[in-house]
């Protein structure tokens, strides 16, 4: 089949690198990568495993929080404030 694409300036990049690279046709090259995307984009996407962290109990706060000045003073020195 023969159509007339229009190929955005990156693309045509990465095209002319590929197609130097494997020192095969344009033609050859777009055809793979269509294929491959469309391969791609037909795939049920995979399960990704969710990420979990792991909580630790740090036990009470020494310093009220509150107060923010007051926590920089103590975290830092009596000079800090």
């Amino acid at each position: 089949m023969r159509t007339t694409l229009t190929i955005e300036d990156d693309v045509a990049v990465q095209l002319d690198r590929v197609q130097r690279e494997r020192k095969q046709s344009l033609k050859d090259i777009v055809n793979d990568a269509l294929r491959r995307g469309l391969r791609e984009m037909q795939a049920r996407p995979r399960r990704r495993t969710p990420f979990r962290t792991t909580s630790h109990d740090l036990g009470p706060f020494l310093v009220n929080i509150d107060n923010v000045a007051e926590a920089i003073a103590h975290a830092e020195g009596e000079d800090a404030k």
